[in-house]
C-alpha cells in the first residue's frame, strides 16, 4: 500500500492509517523505489503533479497492462459499500440510553432536602434541582441531548475513516502518467489491492467507479458528469445526515418552554384563596406561587444550556465534513481528470489539443458541479428559512401563552388581595364602631350614681 505525505511530514513517525502501526516518513519524498510487483514507467521518479516529457507508449507497460487488464476485468465485482456518514440509529440510541443514565446516576447523590434553602445549594445540588424538579420533561430534554452527542460522536469516527483514506496514493505515477484505455486496468486493480478497511471510503469509491465506467465508455466527458453526479449525492447524503440533530435541536428548547407553562400552571393551581381573612393563609399561598414559578422557569434554562452546547459541535461536524468533501472533489478534478486520456487526439501527435480538450472538460465539469452546488444551497437556505419560520411561529405562540397566563394570574392574584383588603376594612370599621359605642356607653355610666338600697327580709323570730 501506497501512501501520501507532505514535504512537511518527511523524518516523522505517524500510525498507518490501514494497518494503525508505526511508520517512519522518510526524510527524502523523492526518488523513493517503486513498490515490488508493479511495472515500471519513465515517470517513476518524477514528484506528483510535476510536469515534463514522459513516454507512455512504453510497449513493456502496454502490453502488462493490456493483458492484466484482460484477466481481471471480468473477475471485479466491486465492493458494498457503507454508508459514510449516516450511523447506525439504534447504535447512537443505546450510546444516548448509557450516556442518559450514567449522568442521572452521578447526579442523583447531590439532590437537596427539600428543607434546605435554594440559597445553600452547592453547584452539583443546583444541577440536580435542574434535572430532577421537572422530571419527565428534563429527563427527555437529556436524553435527546445524550442521543445527539452519540450520534456526533459516530459522525466523528466516519469522518476520521474518510480523513484517513484521503492518505492514500490512489493513482500512482509508477503506474503510467497517465490513465488510458491500455492501462485504466492496472489502475483498477490497485484500488482492489488497498485495504478493505480504507477501501470502502467516499473516495476510493468515487474513482473507483470513474475509473470503470471509463474502462467501459473511454469518454472523458461521461465520466466528468458522473464525478459530477456522485458529488451532488454525497453532498445530499451529509446534508440529509443532519435531520435529525436539527429536529433535536429544535425539540429541546420547545419541551424547556413547554415545561416552563407546565410550571406556571402547576403554580396558578396551587394559589388558595378560600379563606381571604387568614393573613398567613394568604402568605402561604404567594410563597408557593413564587416557589413554582422559579421551578417553571428552570425548565426553560435547561432546555436553552442543552441547544446551544449541541449547536456548536453540530456546525463544527457539519464544516469538517463539507471541507473532506470539497478535498475529494479537488483531487478528481485537480488529479483524475487531467490524468484521463480517451485517445480523441492522440493519433494524429496533437497534444495540445488534449490538453485543451481536458481544460474544457474540467471546466464544463466545474461550472455545472457551481451551478448544482448553488441550487442545493438555494434549496438548503430554503428550508432552513422554513424552520426558523415554523420554530419563530411556536416561539410566538409560547410566549403569548405564557404573557397570557401570567396577566390572567396577576388579574386573579390582584382581584383576591383587593377582596381581602375590602373584607379586612370592612370587619375593621364595624369593630371600631362597636368599640366606640361601647366607650359612649361607659362614659354615660360613669356620670351618674346608682344607689343601692338592702332591703332586711321579715325571718320566723323578727319582732315585725
Amino acid at each position: 500500500m501506497q501512501l501520501k505525505a507532505e514535504p512537511e511530514m518527511a523524518g516523522k513517525m505517524v500510525r498507518c492509517p490501514g494497518c494503525n502501526s508505526k511508520l517512519s516518513i522518510p526524510e527524502t519524498l523523492s526518488g523513493l523505489p517503486a513498490p515490488t510487483g508493479l511495472p515500471e514507467s519513465s515517470a517513476a521518479s518524477q514528484p506528483w503533479g510535476s510536469e515534463g516529457e514522459r513516454d507512455i507508449s512504453d510497449p513493456i507497460l502496454t502490453s502488462a497492462s493490456q493483458s492484466a487488464a484482460t484477466s481481471a476485468q471480468g473477475a471485479r465485482g466491486g465492493w458494498e459499500e457503507k454508508d459514510p456518514t449516516n450511523p447506525n440509529a439504534m447504535l447512537s440510541f443505546g450510546i444516548g440510553v448509557i450516556l442518559f443514565l450514567a449522568w442521572v446516576g452521578i447526579l442523583f447523590p447531590f439532590v437537596a432536602p427539600e428543607t434546605k434553602p435554594v440559597a445553600e445549594y452547592t453547584g452539583m445540588e443546583f444541577l440536580a434541582s435542574l434535572f430532577y424538579k421537572h422530571m419527565l420533561v428534563s429527563f427527555t430534554n437529556t436524553l435527546f441531548f445524550t442521543w445527539a452527542m452519540a450520534i456526533l460522536y459516530l459522525k466523528f469516527q466516519k469522518l476520521r475513516h474518510q480523513r484517513e483514506a484521503l492518505l492514500l496514493d490512489v493513482l500512482p505515477w509508477e503506474l503510467g502518467a497517465e490513465i488510458n484505455a491500455q492501462n485504466v486496468g492496472v489502475f483498477i486493480d490497485n484500488l482492489y489491492k488497498l485495504p478493505v478497511r480504507l477501501r470502502d471510503s467516499m473516495m476510493v469509491n468515487r474513482i473507483r467507479k470513474a475509473l470503470e465506467l471509463f474502462e467501459v465508455k473511454q469518454n472523458v466527458g461521461d465520466v466528468t458528469n458522473m464525478l459530477s453526479s456522485q458529488s451532488d449525492i454525497d453532498s445530499m447524503r451529509i446534508g440529509g445526515s443532519y435531520t435529525l440533530l436539527k429536529a433535536f435541536l429544535w425539540a429541546i428548547p420547545i419541551l424547556g418552554f413547554i415545561g416552563t407553562v407546565l410550571g406556571l400552571s402547576h403554580a396558578i393551581g396551587g394559589m388558595n384563596f378560600s379563606n381571604v381573612e387568614d393573613v398567613k393563609v394568604i402568605m402561604e399561598s404567594i410563597n408557593n406561587v413564587t416557589s413554582g414559578l422559579g421551578t417553571a422557569f428552570d425548565a426553560t434554562l435547561l432546555g436553552l444550556v442543552l441547544a446551544m452546547l449541541l449547536n456548536f459541535p453540530m456546525n463544527s461536524m457539519s464544516k469538517s465534513e463539507d471541507d473532506c468533501l470539497n478535498d475529494i472533489d479537488s483531487f478528481c478534478n485537480e488529479v483524475l481528470l487531467p490524468r484521463l486520456n480517451d485517445g480523441g487526439s492522440i493519433a494524429g501527435g496533437d497534444t495540445n489539443g488534449v490538453m485543451e480538450t481536458l481544460v474544457r472538460a474540467v471546466a464544463q465539469a466545474q461550472k455545472e458541479f457551481l451551478t448544482d452546488l448553488n441550487a442545493l444551497s438555494a434549496r438548503i437556505n430554503e428550508q432552513a428559512a422554513n424552520l426558523d419560520k415554523r420554530a419563530a411561529a411556536h416561539q410566538e405562540r409560547v410566549d403569548a401563552e405564557f404573557t397570557m397566563t401570567l396577566n390572567r394570574m396577576r388579574e386573579d392574584f390582584t382581584n383576591a388581595v383587593k377582596d381581602s383588603v375590602k373584607t379586612s376594612s370592612e370587619y375593621t370599621r364595624a369593630l371600631a364602631s362597636g368599640i366606640q359605642g361601647l366607650n359612649n356607653v361607659l362614659t354615660e355610666l360613669g356620670g351618674k350614681q346608682i344607689i343601692i338600697h338592702q332591703v332586711k327580709k321579715k325571718g320566723w323570730f323578727s319582732k315585725e
